[in-house]
This record gives C-alpha cells, structure tokens and sequence, in this order.
C-alpha cells in the first residue's frame, strides 16, 4: 500500500484573496497551525484607496468592483511579511494552494502569458504587470449591474431553471458569466483583446506558476458557465454569454488537481524549493468546506463574513430556483449547496455604529437584555442589494399583534418606521438567521442540522453564535481560527500534493482520520442546543416573516 503520510518538517501554504483582505496560514506534516499573516487591503495599501476592499460606482447602479493590481501586490507583500520572520524556511514549504472570493473574473489582455513566463526576481509583481489586464478594475461577487443579461442568459438556454439544471444555479447578476456578457455587449474592443480570462482564484494560481492557470471545476461552477454534473463547459451556456468564449476560458480542472510547479520568480525572489508545488486553487466557500473537514450531509456550515453563507453536502444536484450547487472540492462523488447573503458583516457594522455607539460590547449587551422573539417585532435589513431574498437597498419594521407563541391565527403585521436601539439590534440578528433558516429548508437543506459549524469573523461572537443555536435547534461548533478558508486551503495544499504523489484522487480524510483532535483543524462544541420549544416557536416566527418577506419580494424584488 502506498504510502499516504506527509513528510515530516515540510509546511504546506494556504491563501485566502478575500474582498477586503489577502490571508496566509501555513500547516505543518502534523496539520497544526505554525504562521499566519494577513494583508489589510484598506489599510496596508492605501493608495489603491478602497473601502471594504472594493470601489462602488456611483455613475453605474449597482457596480462594485476592485483593482486588479491591488491583488498583485497584496501577493508581493504577503510574502515579504512572512520573509521578514527569520524563523520561517520558504525552502520547506512543498505545496502552495489559495482560495478566492467566488465569482470576481480578471481580463487578460493579449501577450500577458509572455510576461508571466519571464518574470524577473529583482523587480516587483506589480511593476511587472500593471499593463497586462484589459480590464483594469474587476467585476467582484457584490456587484449586481447584470440584471438584463442574466435574463438574456436565462432566456437563450431556455428559462431560470433549465440554467439551474445545467450550471448549478440560475442566473445571478455577481456571477461571471453575466459579467463577461456585459463587457462583450457594452465593450466589444475590449472583449476582443482579452486573451484569457481567470477566476480571482485561477487569477492568483497563474501568478504563482508564472503561466495561465485552470479554472478548477468547483469556483467554475459558480459561472453559470460549467455543465456541473458533466464538469465540462456547457456549449450552450458559453453560447448564450458570448462568442469565443471557450479559447478565452481555458481548460477544467479538478480542485485537487496540480496546477503547475511554483515559478521560478518565487525560487529566487523569496526562496521557495523549486520542486514546490501549486495545487490548483478554488472558491473561498469551497475552501471553508474543506477547512471545516464538513463531510456528513446532516452537518451545516455557516460562514459569517463580508458575506453571509450556509453551506452543506449532498449526493445529488437537485435544481432550485434559488441557491447553488457545485462539485465538492475534496470528494469528487458529492456536492457542495450554498446559500448566499449579501447583508451581512458590513450591515451588522453599520447598525453597530447607528445603535450600539460602534461598540460590540453595547451591541452584545442589548442581545442579552432583549427577550427572544422581540416581543414579536422582526426587522429587514439591507445595505446592498440582496442576493436572497432580491431586495433593494433599505429597511423594513414590522410589530406582530396578537402574537403569543403558540399560533399564527390572528398574528397581523404593522409596519413601523423605527424600533429602539435594543430591538433594532436583536431585530437585525434574528431576522439574519431567521432568513437563514428559512431559505435553507425551503432549499431541501436538513433540518434541523445534526449539529452547525460557525466560521468567519462573527463566529468569535457568543452572542451570535447563541442565537443561531436557539433558532436552528442544535449544537453550534467553531474552529480554532475563524478564517476557514485560508486553513481550508492549507489542507488542500497538502490534499493535493498526496494526490499528486500517488498519482490519483485520495480521499482528504487519510491526511487527518484518527487524529483529527490533534490538529488545528478540531471543531470544539460552543453552544449546546436549548429548549426545542424555543426553536419550535422560532419557526413560528420564521413563517410569518417569510410571508412578509414574499410579500416584499413582490411588491419590490429586483430581480
């Protein structure tokens, strides 16, 4: 039997190129945590000045994009953060991989792949390709300016949920494949000159192997470009979006596939063992399911970041008109189902700042002085345009009367114009997971879940982590690190280079099976599930608001 261990004092390096942040954690043979670093994309490279890592368009409705230069350098500059601690041996790190916030697309133009080719080590990334992208500020996954040719796409293949049957989902304005139609129909030239175009994860791969990387087929399937279930491209989606497509996308890969050796620029510039490997990189939810070792179908994930997402495993692809469906990164027989939410982090910072004097101490303190349920007042929140439900930018209050717990007859909604701070709080909190809960059983999720596994920033927040419990009905764990992702990528590295080593497909679990307790990748139980009651009445509560909530839709859904 071939041996399937890691060798021992190798390090094994994972990124997350995040909307607001580029993140680096490096795991050991033993799959412990040894070094992290992160690069703040606001505050250490100012001069790109972004907010929240990103430039919102006011001259264009719902456009929200970021300098693709500044990505190029964030790279440049992680790196010599960890090269300046003295402590850390880039020559033992033998497989690199990465995550990237899904969807965003970079543009190529022609002649770029020279340059990649012939980096020179002395001289820095950015000085070296600055003039390479045709597009020079990239679509990201917030945008939502691609109403109309998400309706051509859908229209072309045949309807919404015959591009669900293909790609995994219908069409959204943040996926690509409505982002690469928009600059094909309002920018032909442009199209025209672009000789590849990369996912923000194959983006970052490519410079790490100094060459055009794959798409893997997990971030491709959030495209509306990939038929999911063959994992190849879909003639007639790729017809619908724009000619030539395929030449400019390049070839599938699978996400535990190598992508290529680490280019030379990297050997001589910081280091690296010339036999390191670049395992192909993938989405940052796809790379959170990975670092959370989220294997069993019972099991939720709940990511609380920039954006908001819940994430789980099935065996099969069961079309939806909502949410989405891509092939597990580490188990090439499942699944991997999403649900997305724009309003998530950024809006709780903005009611924090409104209602809480921008602490998390007085926010936190008004969740344990508010009573659950807020005497039946529920809150809709939005500082962006919302993915799900699709609802503009605003909010909403209602009162319930008449409502004891117990039924729904007789419960009337009133619609207020404000709430006080503390009930604007615990409204904004349960009306997120309320939501949650929702759209995941409405999307055929389990519930309720054996248990949930919170990561992201708001999952260091006991508070919150109590009120999902509360109205999930179940345990809720948490990870050493709340950047999932970053570690998730870690162990791909690691994952990849064992399948490479073989030579074929390894199931993930053999890196940690049996030790798993031993490792930085251990789940540790925070919230113990409550009263089955209380989840029961938040269901009560759930109903109403998705009646409400449809009822919005209606009168205000933009897409």
């Amino acid at each position: 039997m071939a041996d399937l261990s890691l060798p021992p004092d190798s390090f094994f390096l994972g990124f997350d190129s995040s909307t607001q942040s580029l993140k680096a954690t490096v795991l050991d043979s033993d799959l412990n945590i040894i070094k992290t670093e992160l690069v703040h994309f606001d505050s250490d490279l100012p001069h790109y000045k972004t907010k929240d890592g990103v430039y919102r368009d006011t001259t264009v409705n719902g456009r929200i994009v970021s300098p693709t230069l500044m990505w190029v350098e964030a790279l440049d500059l992680i790196l010599q953060k960890l090269s300046s601690d003295s402590d850390f041996d880039f020559s033992k790190v033998i497989a690199v991989s990465g995550s990237g916030q899904q969807h965003g697309s970079v543009y190529w133009s022609k002649g770029s792949s020279e340059v990649l080719r012939s980096l020179d080590s002395k001289r820095s990334l950015k000085e070296q390709l600055e003039n390479v992208f045709s597009v020079k500020e990239s679509p990201i996954w917030m945008d939502s300016s691609t109403t109309m040719q998400c309706k051509e796409i859908e229209n072309a293949v045949g309807g919404a949920m015959e591009l669900s049957q293909i790609t995994g989902s219908r069409a959204y304005e943040r996926f690509t494949g409505p982002q690469i139609r928009k600059i094909f129909m309002t920018q032909g030239d442009t199209y025209k000159s672009t000789e590849r175009i990369s996912l923000v994860s194959s983006f970052m791969a490519s410079l790490l192997i100094g060459d055009y990387a794959s798409i893997d087929e997990t971030d491709g399937a959030g495209m509306n470009l990939m038929d999911v279930k063959r994992r190849c491209w879909s003639k007639a989606a790729l017809e619908a979006t724009a000619t030539g497509l395929e030449e400019k996308l390049g070839k599938l890969a699978p996400a535990y596939a190598t992508a290529g050796s680490i280019s030379k620029y990297f050997v001589e510039r910081f280091g690296f063992a010339k036999n390191c490997v670049v395992v192909q990189w993938s989405g940052d939810n796809p790379n959170s399911l990975a670092g959370l070792t989220l294997s069993t179908p019972g099991d939720l994930a709940i990511s609380l970041g920039t954006s908001d997402t819940v994430f789980g495993i099935s065996k099969e692809h069961q079309p939806c008109l909502e949410g989405h469906v891509f092939p597990n990164p580490v188990d090439p027989e499942s699944y991997m189902v999403m649900l997305v939410y724009k309003n998530a982090s950024l809006t709780r910072e903005e009611i924090r700042d409104r209602c809480a004097e921008g602490s998390w101490d007085v926010f936190n303190k008004y969740l344990q002085q508010t009573q659950p349920l807020n005497n039946g007042k529920l809150g809709f929140y939005y500082t962006e345009n919302e993915i799900l439900p699709p609802l503009p930018v605003g909010s909403h209050r209602y009162i319930l009367e008449n409502f004891s717990g117990e039924s729904l007859n007789g419960v009337k909604e009133r619609e207020v114009d404000e709430f006080d701070p503390p009930t604007e709080v615990r409204a904004l909190i349960e009306g997120q997971f309320l939501s949650k809960r929702a759209h995941t059983e409405r999307f055929g999720m389990p519930s309720p879940p054996i248990r949930i596994i919170a990561t992201g920033g708001a999952s260091a927040n006991e508070n919150i982590l109590s009120l999902i419990s509360a109205i999930f009905g179940c345990d809720v764990y948490t990870v050493q690190r709340p950047d999932s992702a970053s570690l998730g990528a870690a162990l791909r590295a690691a994952h990849g280079w064992l399948c490479n080593k073989k030579g074929s497909f390894v199931p993930i679990s053999n890196l940690y099976e049996g030790k798993l307790e031993k490792t930085s990748l251990n789940c540790k139980l925070k919230v113990k599930a409550g009263d089955a009651n209380v989840a029961s009445t938040y269901g009560l509560l759930m109903t109403k608001r998705m009646e409400i909530e449809n009822k919005l839709v209606e009168k205000l859904g933009h897409f």
